[in-house]
Formats: structure tokens, sequence, C-alpha cells
């Protein structure tokens, strides 16, 4: 039935596609098992830990396939030559009327799986594109990645692109009836992804991956690795009594007890429910700043009238003034403002501190855009911000996403943009500071985590790089997983840009191409090196409510016990024993099939190895 395709789309299981357009492989499947290959791929998804495992470069390759006379295109789908990348055979599979859908739909397909060993499986990043052949700028490509096997032999986007967009001439896609699709493909060795321990690899865990929740991962990993924070979250006051799904400070204790005690990944559903953001659109529709500041607010708000008061403030706010100076007579306005993080510009700025010097530019009032100066009237003034103090924890938005209005949506930057190990914003005489700002305080910044973003608008994939004792060892917080990473994995390779590929098959395709790096940092927690010590402070067992440390062993136990019968299941059966009591208590009062209603007598759970003298 194909019809199965599109009921599945929709489903958030798949956690790369943020949006409506999930990864789905595409075949037929039956409805009555449409949504199977959807849950084994939402808990097998193996995400690109395995680049950070393979030292040697993946064997890379573009390839272009130039389609003409595309309105003529008979059938349903269409395959692309083969290509060979990685020594393994691919082909692009795409529906030119759609899979079901209004989008095109396209696939990187493994052209010989037919033909491959039993149990075969190879890994590879990709990306797929429709080349705008008016403006190279606006040519539609997604990436993803995937575990290819043979129930799984192909993988991709079942809605590329809308039909209308592509069929429409003036956009430029479909060009004297030629379309140019472009797949650019990474074959990379895989580890087993099946028995990584994280705990066991790293001393860390993951949290589980629940779908469409994006950025939320990477931002509670990040706050969980500031052990001030954390602490102050495990003081606050909660009771045996509160419910965590209502309850952000408990949601948030339990959470950060099992990422400190627990072996395996944790779920967050209790969290999320305790914010309201439970739904699929919560998470869409607003972004990790705003993640961000209504945890922080809420939790500012129940930290009022205890012992951890202030907390939040301490660790996250700063200060700046937005001045308004006359250059002609002597008056001045100012206006002082607190931040907790601070969104600075991408666009047209190379590395953190020119998007600083952009911060603090002066603007100039003047012609008709004088200022009005109260009793001076319209004047000549300088307009600015300088910052008055920064906080111990600087947290710095990346504006990596912004709207086009030239195509009315949002696109997000892939420039390259570099941020630094270490940060030094007292420099140039502390050109970013007010006159009056504290200067005994040295405002030095080292670097704690990246939280990057890797794919396009839509969609696309999170995960954070974090030093969680500030040593040189960085990890990489990929849902699930946690590896150890290089400090260039989590620097230089998240600036964004391009970069060139070796060239694999001279003879295939002769100019060196660049590939874009779709992933890149979107935001950036800095520790001011003075406030270290403080800040990254012991966080013990003591540092827990006993009701907590109660609530959670048992919770735990549970669990254990609950695995250990399912484990155990088949061991048992269920025996229904009809006695003479049940007999003389039951017949002639009602009607049923057998001499007694077998759901009124009594159940016995036994081992199946048991036996009938020893029941009896």
């Amino acid at each position: 039935d194909d019809g199965s395709m599109t009921m599945m789309t929709p489903s958030p299981l798949e956690q790369q596609q943020e949006d409506e357009e999930m990864l789905v492989p595409h075949q037929e499947l039956s409805t009555a098992d449409a949504a199977q290959p959807m849950e084994v791929v939402a808990q097998t998804e193996p995400t690109n830990t395995a680049e950070s495992q393979a030292p040697e470069d993946p064997q890379t390759s573009r390839f272009t396939w130039t389609i003409e006379n595309f309105t003529r295109v008979s059938g349903k789908k269409h395959y692309s030559d083969v290509f060979v990348v990685g020594g393994f055979k691919w082909r692009v599979l795409i529906f030119p009327k759609g899979n079901n859908v209004d989008h095109l739909s396209m696939y990187l397909d493994v052209a010989d799986s037919g033909n491959l060993p039993y149990g075969w499986s190879r890994y590879a990043q990709f990306s797929l594109a429709i080349v705008n052949q008016i403006h190279q700028k606006y040519t539609a490509r997604k990436d993803t990645q995937h575990q290819f096997n043979a129930r799984e032999s192909d993988w991709g986007f079942t809605s590329f692109m809308p039909l209308s967009e592509l069929y429409d001439p003036s956009r430029g896609y479909l060009v004297n009836d030629t379309v140019v699709v472009e797949a650019e493909v990474a074959v990379r060795k895989m580890i087993d992804y099946w028995t990584y321990d994280s705990k066991k690899e790293t001393g860390y865990v993951g949290l589980k991956n629940q779908g469409a929740t994006c950025y939320m991962n990477s931002l509670l990993q990040t706050l969980y690795h500031i052990p001030y924070f954390r602490k102050a979250v495990y003081h606050m006051p909660t009771t045996e009594n509160d419910m965590p799904s209502g309850s952000i400070p408990l949601a948030l204790q339990s959470l950060f007890y099992k990422l400190q005690y627990s072996d395996n990944s944790v779920a967050t559903k209790e969290l999320t429910k305790s914010f309201g953001w439970d739904t699929y659109d919560s998470f869409m529709q607003h972004d990790v700043q705003e993640l961000n500041r209504v945890l922080c607010e809420k939790l500012e708000d129940k930290m009022k009238g205890t012992v951890v008061e202030g907390t939040i403030e301490q660790l996250f706010e700063g200060h700046h003034i937005n001045y308004i100076e006359c250059i002609n007579v002597d008056y001045k306005s100012n206006r002082k403002e607190s931040f907790y993080d601070l969104q600075l510009d991408v666009k047209g700025c190379r590395d953190v501190y020119a998007s600083f010097d952009k911060y603090v530019e002066v603007e100039r009032l003047e012609g008709d855009n004088k200022y009005q100066a109260e009793q001076h009237g319209l004047q000549d003034a300088r307009k600015g911000v300088l910052f008055l103090d920064f906080p111990p924890v600087l947290q710095l938005q990346l504006k990596r996403f912004e709207y086009d209005y030239m195509r009315d949506t949002m696109v997000k930057i892939n420039d390259r943009y570099e941020f630094p190990l270490q940060l030094d914003l007292d420099k140039d005489d502390g050109k970013y500071l007010t006159p009056d700002a504290d200067r005994s305080i040295r405002n030095l910044y080292t670097l704690h985590s990246v939280l990057v973003h890797s794919g396009g608008v839509h969609g696309g994939h999170y995960y954070a790089f974090i030093r969680p004792t500030l040593s040189d060892q960085w990890y990489k917080f990929d849902d699930e997983r946690v590896t150890k990473e290089d400090t260039k994995k989590a620097l230089e390779e998240q600036y964004g840009g391009e970069e060139e590929l070796p060239q694999v098959n001279p003879g295939f395709n002769n100019t060196p191409f660049k590939f874009t790096k779709y992933s890149n940092a979107y935001m950036l927690v800095y520790i001011r090196e003075s406030d270290k010590e403080k800040i990254m402070c012991n966080v013990d067992e003591k540092d827990i409510a006993e009701h907590l440390r109660i609530r959670l062993k048992k919770e735990q136990e549970e669990k254990e016990h609950k695995k250990k019968e399912k484990a155990e299941a088949h061991l048992y059966t269920i025996i229904k024993v009809a006695r003479d009591e049940d007999l003389k208590e039951q017949i002639g009062k009602n009607i049923y099939f057998d001499l007694v209603d077998h759901e009124k007598v009594r159940n016995f759970r036994i081992q199946k190895q048991l036996p009938f003298n020893s029941f009896k």
C-alpha cells in the first residue's frame, strides 16, 4: 500500500528532521507495519558519532546528475546512474511527482543492495540538492546521515521541496526542461553503535531523544555541567508530595540526579511536561534562547525566599548602558539594562570580537535624525551601548538563523565565524566597558561549551561539545551518546564556512569541490577565569535532599524489578483453577460457556518448569 508513506510522514519519532518532513525510508510498506521502520530508526539513529571514531578522512565524492526532458520522465520513480564512493555503489532515486506527497521526493539508494552479503551495513553522511540554475545561492539542499542496511537500503527526504516551486520556471530549478541534482556523499567507518556504553567510555550519560525537542538536550547538558547551577537546583526546597511533571524544580532535580548517578541515558518527558512544552510545536515555535529564558525565569521565581535565592542572577546576569550623548551641548541620557545572554551577529563578522565591536558601535544621530534633547531641542548626538559588567557565566547566542525578506523565509547562515578558547573582553583598554565599570574585575573568559546545529533551516540535528571540568578533554553530548573529542572538533570544526575536500576519484569529477559545512555553533558558554573555582565546585550526594534520594532509588529499583520481570516473563505462565467452592458459588447464577466463569476464579503465576505435584 503506497499510501502508507504519507501517513507516516508527520510522526515526530524521527528526530533528524524537526519539521513535517520526517526522514523516512521510502519502501512501500503495508499500512499495518507502516510505523515499524520509524520506531527502529528512532532508537538506532546513529547520529554522527561515527566521525569522531574515524581517524582517517572519510571518502567523499560529489555526483552531478543532469536530467533532461524532466517533465517527460515517465514512471513514478526515476534512478540516476550508479556512482562509487568509499568502495560502495550508490545511486540517487527521485519521485518526480512526489512519493504520495505534493513535494519532490529524493533519496540516496544503495545500488547493489540485492547482491550484498547477509548482514551488510554501511554508514554515510550525505547531502542532496536541486541546483538553482539562475542563482546558485538559492540551490535547495538538505543533508543527513544514515546507517544503511538491507531493511533500509535507501534514505532521504519524502518532502524535499514543493512541486509548485520545482515546476515554476521562474524559480530557476527547472530550466529548458532540465533539472540538475547534486549528491555529496561521505562514507565513514562505523563503530559498533549498539554496544557503545557512554558511562563506561566517558563517565557521563546522555539524554534520550524524545523527538522534536531539538536544542533542549544540548542546553540541559550545558546547564547540568555548570556545577554551581546544579548545586543550586539540588538545594531548591521540594517535598516528597510534589509530582515531577507538575514541578519544574523537582523535575530538574530528578533529571540532574539521574545524569549524575544513572548508568544509562535519561528521559526528559517529566521535565518538558513541567514547563508546559510537551507538544511537538512548542519547540518549533521557539528557539534555544527562549527555552533558556523560560527555564531560568521559572527557576529564579521558585528560588525566591529560599537559601538559593539570586543564584540565576549571580551566575548569568550582566548589565549594559544604552547611552545618547549630545555633541554640541552638555546633555547625556543613560539607561541601564540587564541581560542573561547576548545575541551576537554572525553575518558580516569574522569572529566573536568583531561581533562585540558591532555591538558597541556608535551611531550618529544627525541631519533628519537629530535627537530631541529636552530643553536643548534637536541636537546632533552619538548613540550606543557599553557594558557596565559581565556575568561569571557568559552565554552568547550566535545569530545563525535570520529572516530573508527577498525569499520571505527563514534562512540559516553557514558563514565561517570563529570563536576563541580564551575570550578577553578587557581588550584594547576595555573598549567594551563604560567609563565607570569596575576595572578591578578581570574579564578573561574560558570556553565551557559549544552548542552545534547541523543541517538546514528546517530540522537538522543538535548536539553539544562541553568541557565539564574545563580540562583539555572535550566531550560530545549527542542525545543518548557521549564521546570523547579533541579540541579541534569542538572549535575549528564548528566555525562553519566551507572546506575543500581531498579528491578521491580524480577521473570522476576533476574540480576539487567545496563542501559547505552545515554543522556549526549557534550558542557559546564562557566562564570567567576569576570565578572558575567558585563555579566549578564539587557537587555530591550530600547536596541532594534525602526525600529525593529515596524517591529516585525507589524509582530505580522498580525499574530494575520490571526489567527483571520482563526478562523472565517467558519462564512463567498463568494457571486458572476453578475449585469446588467456585463451582458451588457460580453454577445456576449466570450463563457462560464453561462450567464456571474463568474471569472470576483464582489465578496462579507459576514457573513453566514447576512439576504439577509441587504446584498442588
